[in-house]
């Protein structure tokens, strides 16, 4: 069993070194968990910001992915996609990052339904997941969201759960599956509850 997983040195090492010689032969699942970040606050929702979060949360996803595809599709693999709450469910003061994994969303599921009409036999799992204990985004948040931060080892393994066993989706912790359900149902407790975990003058001030 062949697996590449990469973070986000090593997709933007790939994406400007590797990407015209890198033979993907043989791989079997393909685990894109890289980000970038940026602090959150009014000040980050600049062109430049979004640019930037845009080249590493999406861009990088679309080269690898577009790289690693026929090898997948010969060995009926998997594609794991590590995204965020943001990226389903918007709240404040994320706007380029929640963008960029809003666009994730949108590439990955489109493409879930161009291999499936297509018959090709490669899974796509999305994850979703909030903040990691050990990850660098919860650095960025510090002090504008009240959000605990849930054990980096679990989420992990729910991310290696779901794509050994071809789900098309993993929520981490489980509740976000409800908050993502009520984004349609019941849009106004959904702000409530966001609105919750803020602490919005440290956000204005940032």
């Amino acid at each position: 069993m062949k697996v590449l997983l990469l973070t986000a040195l090593g997709a933007l090492f790939f994406a400007y070194y590797w990407d015209d010689n890198f033979d993907p032969g043989g791989l079997d699942y393909l685990v894109l968990n890289h980000v970038g970040g940026a602090p959150a606050g009014m000040r980050a929702r600049s062109a430049q910001a979004t640019r930037g979060l845009l080249q590493v949360n999406l861009l990088s996803y679309v080269q690898l992915t577009s790289r690693a595809l026929p090898s997948l599709t010969d060995s009926k693999g998997s594609l794991v996609v590590v995204s965020s709450l943001l990226g389903r469910v918007p709240t404040s003061f994320s706007t380029p990052y929640s963008a960029a994994k809003f666009a994730l969303d949108g590439f990955f599921g489109s493409l879930r339904r161009e291999l499936d009409v297509q018959d090709v036999d490669v899974a796509i799992t999305m994850c979703v997941l909030g903040l990691r204990d050990r990850a660098p985004a919860a650095q960025g948040v510090r002090g504008v969201t009240r959000a605990m931060a849930s054990p980096g080892p679990r989420a992990a393994l729910a991310v290696i759960r779901g794509g050994a066993t071809r789900a098309p989706g993993v929520f981490y912790p489980w509740r976000f599956h409800l908050l993502c359900l009520l984004r349609g149902w019941l849009p106004r407790p959904r702000a409530w509850f966001i609105r919750q975990d803020l602490n919005i003058s440290a956000a204005a001030a940032a």
